[in-house]
């Protein structure tokens, strides 16, 4: 199978915006749940928002609710994250990979245990 592959990161000052893509493969997309992950220096990945592939449920961690929209193409296995008034406490490598669902339900933000194929992820730099 081959890795997710992260893209649309770059250097903005706080208050700006991007839009970050991920194209995974068919086997990943298979998933009932997709999500963002996001990684600070010297920290651990966190989950920060998810999405049910097959309803389009979407569920966000509480430090981005209101700034940052997941959403997808699922015709093309891409999943996109929209990442408005950024803080500096954004910046990191953001990667997208599948998210743990029991019962369906995608807001555990939590990737599974045994996933191990990441992509390279994609910078992100907000500036003061």
């Amino acid at each position: 199978q081959v890795r997710p592959a992260e893209s649309g990161g770059g250097s903005v000052q706080a208050g700006g915006s991007l839009r970050l893509s991920c194209a995974a493969s068919e086997y990943t997309y298979s998933y009932i749940c997709m999500g963002w992950f996001y990684q600070a220096p010297g920290k651990e990945r966190e989950g920060v928002a998810g999405i049910h592939t097959g309803r389009g449920f979407t569920y966000y961690a509480d430090s981005v609710k209101g700034r940052f929209t997941i959403s997808q193409d699922n015709t093309k296995n891409t999943l996109y994250l929209q990442m408005n008034s950024l803080k500096p406490d954004d910046t990191g490598m953001y990667y997208c990979a599948p998210v743990s669902s029991p019962s369906g339900y995608c807001g555990t933000l939590r990737t599974f245990p045994q996933w191990a194929d990441w992509g390279q992820g994609t910078q992100v730099t907000v500036s003061s």
